[in-house]
């Protein structure tokens, strides 16, 4: 059962490397951290949700929406398979009510804050810009070509895009829903820009992002996306 369909697009993707051991509380039962080339990915995605419907229905005055959102990698098996997916760390909205379903459905850790963008085509270039508040403004901000590129196979931003399930940790509990979208096209980052405090957004535990440089930007289209019901495993 589809219990959200909407467009996710414009994803500003910043990538870190980070130490596993600090994921390792945040991780859901069941499931193991994802690696990419032996490295441990935690990404700062911001995009728009757009024409969202919940339940089929389409919501008032909630239908488009910035979305920012700091997610780490990780896999579960299943039989001879394996189904990756993210766990989400955080994920800021701007409208209260946004983030009162999503933490009453879904379980998820969704906060609200006041939000804003800015996504412009100036002389053949993209520029993004997603902005949030808490005492000051934070900001992800990228200039790119406006030319969509295909996926290439086997590529980082392959794996970092095609993680098709949602992992939730809620104290013993683990509940899983799947995300669908086709592959999608990217563009190529120019230039970025990031003003954010990690530690006053996510917790001291990520203070460490401050010092560190993404370890690549990405600049995703996105696509029309189905999110399922979940479900909880045993």
């Amino acid at each position: 059962m589809n219990f959200l369909k909407a467009e996710w697009r414009k994803l500003a993707i910043i990538n870190y490397e980070i130490d596993p051991q600090i994921l390792i509380k945040y991780l859901p039962e069941g499931t193991e951290l994802d690696f990419y080339n032996g490295k441990c990915y935690v990404s700062l995605v911001g995009f728009m949700f757009l024409n969202t419907r919940l339940l089929g229905l389409p919501i008032p005055f909630h239908r488009n929406f910035e979305e920012v959102n700091l997610r780490f990698y990780v896999k579960k098996k299943e039989g001879n398979d394996w189904k990756r997916g993210v766990v989400f760390i955080k994920e800021i909205v701007p409208k209260p009510a946004l983030s009162f379903v999503a933490n009453s459905i879904y379980k998820e850790n969704y906060t609200t804050m006041p939000m804003k963008n800015s996504i412009r085509e100036k002389d053949k270039e993209l520029l993004i810009k997603y902005s949030w508040k808490d005492k000051n403004w934070h900001s992800i901000e990228i200039t790119a070509e406006n030319e969509p590129l295909k996926m290439e196979v086997n590529s980082e931003f392959e794996f970092i895009t095609e993680h098709y399930y949602g992992f939730t940790k809620k104290e013993n509990k683990t509940s899983e829903y799947k995300v669908c979208h086709p592959k999608w096209d990217y563009y190529l980052v120019k230039n970025h820009q990031l003003e954010i405090d990690f530690k006053t957004i996510y917790g001291k535990i990520f203070e460490c992002l401050n010092r560190q440089k993404p370890i690549s930007v990405m600049l995703a289209e996105g696509s029309e996306i189905e999110v399922k019901t979940k479900k909880y495993l045993a």
